[in-house]
């Protein structure tokens, strides 16, 4: 008991940040279920991040509301910029998102008086517990699971493989990219604000392009062909830098050539259920 103890005083920060960390990844696997390749769920999280510490540190507001304000503020801007912007679509529409989220930094940084500038806000009161990230990561894969088996679901997967015949098809493809889009942000808004009172403190810096990259990066590196891929991808992410801190110096280009080989021997993601059940189904299938 005192060894688990001891464990979790030293690595309860990094045990809960493997579930924000699978939010931040299921966040943008709904955009990508969808076909879209958007890159401003880490704005989204900054937005959620900032808008639950402002409440609970300046006004006092409760923890459970602050956590449904920090969900409800990435989603309201992903519906307004959402109008022009999903009009788009690949490249295109990643470098929007990517100047969206450099919009998001910059206004962080220049609102001093609101969020501190870049000098972050420090001191928000620690009120998230394991069971609350625990619960929220639980919740979101059942809704995540419930929706991918849904009608929404299925007209999501005919989207991302051809959305002009899912329009000639009845789909009504811009409400469905909107919906998506809308539940992308308002997941990456929960992960902001259980983390920004994980953490005490948070800064602009956090929320910029290289946490976009990470971010995607979990997912892919997982896998989009399932639920369990981008939460799976996020654990890696997240443990992966802390298990090779022996290598000193060399730990960021040991993180990167391990993250290449990955992409380059499972291009599909560590998690493909295709490929388990080939493997699987030729040694049932082999002779004796």
């Amino acid at each position: 008991m005192d060894a688990l103890n001891n464990f979790w005083q030293v690595y309860s920060n990094l045990v809960l940040t493997l579930g924000t960390n699978a939010l931040l990844a299921l966040s943008i696997w709904l955009t990508l279920a969808c076909g879209m390749l958007t890159v401003a769920n880490a704005a989204f999280m900054g937005i959620g991040a900032y808008t639950s510490a402002i409440l609970t540190m300046s006004y006092g507001v409760p923890f459970p509301v602050a956590i449904a304000a920090g969900m409800a503020a990435p989603a309201f801007t992903a519906f307004v910029i959402g109008k022009p912007t999903l009009r788009l679509s690949g490249v295109y529409l990643a470098m929007a998102t990517l100047a969206f989220g450099e919009v998001v930094r910059i206004v962080i940084l220049n609102a001093e008086s609101l969020t501190g500038g870049a000098l972050g806000l420090n001191g928000i009161p620690p009120s998230t517990q394991w069971w609350h990230v625990a619960l929220a990561v639980v919740l979101v894969l059942l809704a995540l699971w419930r929706l991918r088996r849904s009608k929404i679901g299925r007209a999501f997967e005919s989207i991302k493989e051809d959305e002009t015949a899912a329009g000639l098809m009845g789909i009504d493809v811009g409400a469905h990219k909107m919906l998506a889009f809308v539940l992308g942000a308002a997941i990456a808004g929960l992960a902001g604000a259980l983390n920004a009172h994980l953490t005490f403190f948070i800064g602009p810096n956090e929320f910029g392009f290289d946490r976009g990259v990470d971010i995607l990066t979990m997912t892919v590196l997982g896998g989009i062909n399932g639920l369990t891929g981008p939460v799976l991808g996020g654990m890696i992410l997240t443990i992966l830098p802390e298990a090779l801190r022996g290598f000193g110096d060399f730990r960021l280009v040991v993180n990167g050539v391990i993250l290449v080989l990955i992409v380059l021997f499972l291009p599909k993601g560590i998690w493909d259920p295709a490929r388990f059940r080939h493997w699987f189904g030729r040694k049932a299938g082999a002779p004796a």
